[in-house]
């Protein structure tokens, strides 16, 4: 249970669901965690901490520079530098279904902001400190909604999309310094927050188990495996990619 012993990860939109997820998983094998989201993730740190963990919460909203900023340079200040930056938070299980032109562009811009400004931001300010270290693992997270095009919710599938972009020109653009960039694309997993969406419900959820070869509900603790392989020392020779975990909906 040490695959991230010594190291430091960021997780961003780790107050609950699936980020929660993430932390505690890389927590149990090693890693120092600073976790971020909107609101202070408190209650996901007292978890870790109560397991001996190290685990440092900071409220920031990924798509402001200067907050994004403040905690990366937070995480060096507490843990000496940063290893991993796993850029989980985004918009998706509040959203509305509904076709593309009743989109707002005030909701469009909302989307893209956290989806991918976000993620851009997180990836910018630790750049610096990983390139320092020579050393650094960024794990995006897409969606396996990219791969499908999936319908009644463009603005969020088009989102995931340019988050995948944006991962292979990372990764040619930090390599030769010793950074990969890789990401993970879940399929809808049924987290807390997607469970209270009534969207999310009955004929949608049994015709995407109906899509896969494993036909059953995904959960939150599907996407550890593939998590912890990307941002531990299993994938160094790994940069660009894009690994789909949705129990074999989409196949690529």
């Amino acid at each position: 249970m040490n695959r991230m012993k010594d190291k430091v990860a960021i997780i961003t939109g780790a107050a609950q669901g699936i980020g929660a997820t993430y932390a505690k998983a890389l927590a149990a094998e090693g890693a120092k965690v600073v976790l971020c989201d909107l609101n202070t993730p408190n209650e996901t740190a007292a978890a870790i901490r109560a397991e001996g963990g190290s685990a440092l919460a900071l409220a920031c909203d990924v798509t402001d520079g200067a907050a994004v900023q403040a905690m990366v340079e937070a995480a060096v200040a507490e843990f000496g530098g940063v290893q991993v930056l796993v850029n989980n938070a985004a918009l998706f299980a509040t959203l509305e279904l509904k076709p593309f032109e009743q989109t707002s562009s005030a909701e469009w811009d909302k989307i893209m902001a956290v989806n991918v400004r976000g993620s851009f931001e997180c990836a910018k300010a630790v750049l610096p400190v990983m390139r320092k270290q020579g050393y650094g693992k960024i794990v995006n997270i897409a969606s396996a909604t990219a791969f499908k095009g999936a319908p009644m919710m463009l603005a969020y599938v088009a989102s995931k999309g340019a988050v995948i972009a944006m991962t292979r020109s990372i990764a040619r653009e930090v390599g030769d310094t010793g950074i990969r960039c890789n990401c993970l694309a879940p399929g809808l997993t049924m987290s807390t927050n997607v469970q209270a969406n009534a969207a999310w419900a009955d004929d949608i959820v049994r015709n995407n188990i109906a899509s896969r070869c494993l036909k059953r509900e995904a959960v939150p603790e599907d996407l550890i495996g593939a998590l912890l392989f990307l941002a531990s020392a299993d994938s160094d020779f790994m940069s660009g990619q894009t690994v789909v975990v949705d129990g074999g909906s989409v196949t690529h």
